[in-house]
């Protein structure tokens, strides 16, 4: 017990500290994909900068807003960073003592409360600007959690467990995406969606909404409500690369080509962002219930059959 709280503890510090330094690789990898530098300045090829930047913004005076409900104002962004750590509690640095035989759900259950943290920081703001981009956010959210927890569905009828550790061990010999390559795929969009991420940023789409949900915050705040969605990149990597690209191979044989795996997933996100303009909302929409939500029933329907087939035989 004390052995898994340690490590759940560290975790959550390494977790911060890949936060920080994610924001710099997406700083220079955006500014390498458009022909610039990126952050050089600040120390030794701008390694300090995250550094720098946190110092920045919680140095910051914190202004409050006359016609905000404070205390709830306050707490919504601490919420989100304290929900999206406490999915690293998924995967900590004991391995995979943390990967209960519930985890996927456990995951499913923790990622859908996060949309309330969304949701009050626009409306206990009281500002239009921050309540329209609330809006979009939870649309956004909820659309999205239902072909993602259809497709973790399809990882559970074909390994027949809820738990990340059994999923990843069935794949010692193969992995997930050979056999389901298209629900990979889906996943993979839904993730961009789910994290708000380019080219699907409608909560905060700066042309529209003036920074979103988010557009009353400052200092602490802000920083906090960034490090809870940088930290929810970077898990949704982690869960990729268990999932489908045979973690646990890369767990235990080759401990390093995992992080070289998700951090190459996580870099998906950054090339995301530089390659495609936003995407428009109506079509987002359609997405995940015309095209994505029939797609994956079609599959789950012939995953079905094709796993019933061979218990027979």
């Amino acid at each position: 017990m004390v052995v898994e709280l340690l490590s759940n503890i560290i975790s959550f510090i390494c977790a911060l500290i890949g936060v920080a330094f994610f924001t710099l690789l997406e700083r220079k990898g955006l500014g390498y994909f458009q022909i610039r530098k990126g952050p050089n300045k600040v120390g030794l090829m701008g390694l300090p900068q995250p550094l720098a930047d946190a110092v920045k913004l919680f140095s910051k005076e914190l202004v409050k807003p006359t016609l905000v409900n404070m205390f709830p104002f306050l707490v919504c962004p601490f919420m989100s960073l304290f929900l999206s750590l406490m999915l690293w509690g998924l995967y900590n640095n004991y391995y995979i003592c943390g990967m209960k035989g519930l985890s996927l759900l456990f995951f499913l259950c923790v990622s859908s409360l996060g949309v309330y943290s969304v949701m009050g920081a626009g409306w206990f703001s009281n500002s239009k600007y921050a309540l329209l981009g609330a809006v979009r956010a939870v649309a956004q959210s909820i659309s999205y959690e239902v072909s993602m927890s259809l497709i973790l569905l399809s990882c559970l009828m074909l390994t027949g467990s809820l738990s990340l550790s059994i999923i990843m061990k069935y794949q010692f010999n193969v992995w997930l995406i050979f056999v389901n390559y298209f629900m990979m795929t889906m996943w993979f969009v839904s993730c961009v969606a789910e994290t708000h991420r380019a080219p699907f940023d409608f909560a905060e789409g700066e042309s529209e909404l003036v920074s979103g949900f988010n557009i009353e915050y400052g200092g602490v705040g802000f920083a906090v409500l960034f490090m809870a969605e940088y930290s929810n990149i970077l898990f949704m990597s982690v869960l990729t690369v268990s999932l489908f690209l045979g973690g646990i191979m890369y767990l235990f044989m080759k401990g390093v080509l995992f992080y070289l795996m998700v951090g190459f997933v996580s870099f998906l996100f950054i090339w995301v962002r530089a390659s495609y303009p936003r995407y428009r909302y109506d079509l987002l929409m359609y997405l995940t219930w015309k095209s994505y939500l029939p797609s994956v029933l079609g599959i789950l329907m012939f995953l079905d059959a094709l796993v019933y087939l061979l218990n027979i035989y």
